[in-house]
């Protein structure tokens, strides 16, 4: 099976474009990036639900989690090798109505399926970037996204929407262009990554690293089954036991054999399979230059750097928000969602705290659709109101 595996698993110039459109961030001048240096092109993939209205007034802005990419809602098919990872929210009738909104949602600078990233090819050289592609922030990925706002004639965005890291850069916009954003809906997110948030971070940047494949992130012509997807795969089986609970994990798995019980250091349990299953699929559609990146990117994520802190930071949120808790969230921990409605409120923001009973995890924001609708829902009438 490792032979089938791609080096990456990157979307990459010749591949099927399936819903994607792109954006040239960068038509006349190179590309600033908050830690220094530049790139000499950014291209953006994006893709559109609904129609814009002739005022752009009902557009908004989905921001994806650190796998995630611009396929919010769809199918899977040629091009897009999974559905929308967030159907049961985006669509007719739904909480984010395409009857009546236009959503969009980019990959973000740094990514691989569609935007300038690692595996991207580098003008200056004419072969992938692999490891002199530079370390990038949220505040990048926010800026790469307003010059797509304005390609496509958006002064506001109804509401920017995200959870996890795409919490981050909703966060983000906010601070950075408050005059751009009537509404935030932010979900299992925080305004500064925690001890523990770069401590799991860390081990599995360390897991991609450690791969002898990974060949200090210049692995793009190597052969399939020569690429870093081991690392890649351990790194995901880690980040998938954070994202889950003990609760769920024992109810779906408990202590139940593949095949029979043995005395071997081979896979035995179920869940050590549903592991395995899991770290494969992601080095089959994510690149593992792309994986650090982003994951570093939300390490350095940090509302209040350079604006005195995070409440003075919250004091440019003009706007209504609601802020999303799954109870059972390990790695973004309840009390972060908690500290960061009430920073809001003292802020003087609108601020509505929404908590999940759930057992799902991190990745509660994913699956608990039916609990976020509504308010997502009541956000975006509340917003229009307003204008």
């Amino acid at each position: 099976m490792d032979q089938e595996l791609p080096a990456t698993g990157a979307w990459r110039a010749g591949d099927p474009v399936g819903e994607r459109k792109f954006h040239n961030a960068t038509p006349d001048r190179r590309f600033q990036l908050e830690g220094g240096g530049s790139l000499p092109e950014v291209v953006i993939a994006y893709e559109t639900w609904g129609e814009l209205a002739p005022d752009a007034s009902n557009a908004v802005l989905v921001c994806h989690a650190l796998t995630g990419d611009s396929h919010a809602a769809g199918r899977m098919g040629e091009g897009h090798v999974t559905d929308g990872w967030w159907n049961d929210l985006i669509g007719p009738g739904k909480a984010l109505d395409t009857d009546e909104l236009f959503v969009v949602c980019s990959n973000v600078l740094g990514g691989c399926q569609g935007s300038t990233g690692p595996a991207s090819i580098d003008p200056g050289t004419s072969a992938p970037y692999g490891s002199s592609f530079p370390v990038v922030s949220i505040r990048d990925m926010v800026r790469a996204q307003a010059s797509l706002a304005d390609s496509l004639g958006i002064d506001a965005w109804q509401s920017v929407v995200g959870g996890s890291m795409g919490g981050m850069q909703a966060l983000e916009w906010s601070v950075m262009y408050p005059h751009r954003v009537r509404s935030l809906a932010l979900a299992s997110t925080t305004a500064e990554a925690s001890a523990l948030q770069i401590a799991w971070s860390h081990i599995g940047r360390m897991a991609v690293e450690a791969d002898p494949r990974f060949r200090s992130g210049d692995y793009y012509e190597a052969e399939p089954g020569d690429g870093p997807h081991r690392g890649l795969a351990v790194a995901r089986m880690l980040a998938q036991v954070t994202y889950r609970s003990d609760e769920v994990f024992t109810e779906r798995f408990h202590r139940t054999v593949i095949d029979q019980f043995q005395f071997s250091l081979e896979p035995t349990f179920d869940v050590e399979g549903y592991l395995d299953h899991h770290g494969l699929k992601l080095a089959r559609r994510f690149d593992a230059n792309s994986y650090l990146r982003l994951n570093r990117a939300m390490d350095l994520h940090d509302l209040g750097r350079g604006r005195g802190g995070v409440p003075q930071a919250l004091k440019r949120v003009e706007v209504p928000s609601i802020v999303a808790t799954v109870r059972s969230d390990g790695l973004y921990l309840p009390r972060q969602q908690k500290d960061l409605h009430e920073q809001l409120v003292a802020a003087g923001s609108d601020s509505t705290w929404v908590d999940i009973d759930s057992p799902h995890g991190h990745d509660g924001f994913l699956l608990e659709t039916a609990a976020l609708a509504p308010r997502i829902s009541d956000l975006i009438n509340k917003s229009q109101e307003t204008l």
